[in-house]
């Protein structure tokens, strides 16, 4: 019912999960990221896979050891599906055997990706290809690699939900969207992508940190920098692509 994408930048530390399915709100069920590790649970979804799974690799054991324990613990294992990747940065991902074809995963130094009720192995394959292709932010390529895989073919039922998560180090994320019921969620997340360049990101990147409690208290360089970025579209030709409406429209 869905395919995903895990992926760990190791020169910024930077950790990115997509998602994308004809499942209502897929972007709330599927991923699971902390400050250093991160979990899909997909397929029949178990949510204990993702909250136990994320606070075990946060102390420091290892993918391999999380993944398997959980496996043989639950006895609904062959309808399972998940990734994981542990504060060391270690991929491993398990595929239960009763998943609905195509399901399949695989699994890199850098990303994982997995789906199940797909076209076919080129949607994983696709979207895994794609992202080692892709330049620019973490979020960016994560589309990128998606809307290769949907272009593979994608969830064979069709689409509707969609989500894209990004953590700098923190425990809360740096970016987080999702769609939740739409004909083309990865077109709805490249729209809110656009948005959130405009001014969210500007914001997100001055937030107090576990390091930095205070954080970014000067207004100023957000404030040049969000203009910076304004200037540029216009230059371009760009407008918003948001939605919001002002006081008295």
């Amino acid at each position: 019912m869905t395919y995903s994408i895990i992926a760990h930048d190791p020169d910024t530390g930077e950790i990115g999960i997509a998602v994308a399915s004809r499942f209502f709100a897929a972007g709330a069920a599927v991923p699971y990221v902390g400050a250093r590790c991160a979990v899909a649970t997909q397929a029949f979804v178990n949510p204990m896979w993702g909250v136990e799974g994320r606070a075990r690799l946060a102390t420091g054991e290892s993918a391999e050891d999380v993944l398997a324990d959980l496996v043989a613990r639950d006895e609904g294992r062959d309808i399972r599906q998940c990734h994981m990747m542990d504060a060391q940065g270690c991929f491993v991902a398990h595929t239960g055997t009763g998943c609905i074809d195509w399901a399949g995963h695989l699994v890199g130094p850098h990303h994982s990706v997995a789906g199940n009720m797909l076209t076919g192995a080129e949607v994983v394959e696709a979207t895994y290809a794609a992202y080692i292709k892709s330049q620019g932010t973490m979020a960016e390529r994560l589309l990128d690699a998606m809307e290769a895989g949907e272009r593979a073919g994608g969830d064979k039922r069709g689409r509707q939900a969609g989500g894209l998560t990004v953590h700098r180090g923190q425990d809360y994320a740096f970016l987080s969207l999702r769609v939740d019921d739409d004909p083309d969620p990865l077109a709805e997340l490249r729209r809110l992508l656009d948005v959130a360049d405009e001014r969210y990101l500007h914001v997100a990147g001055a937030m107090p940190t576990a390091e930095n409690f205070s954080g970014t208290t000067d207004r100023a360089p957000i404030d040049r920098a969000i203009a910076q970025a304004e200037a540029r579209r216009a230059a371009e030709g760009r407008v918003s692509r948001s939605r919001a409406t002002e006081t008295g429209a």
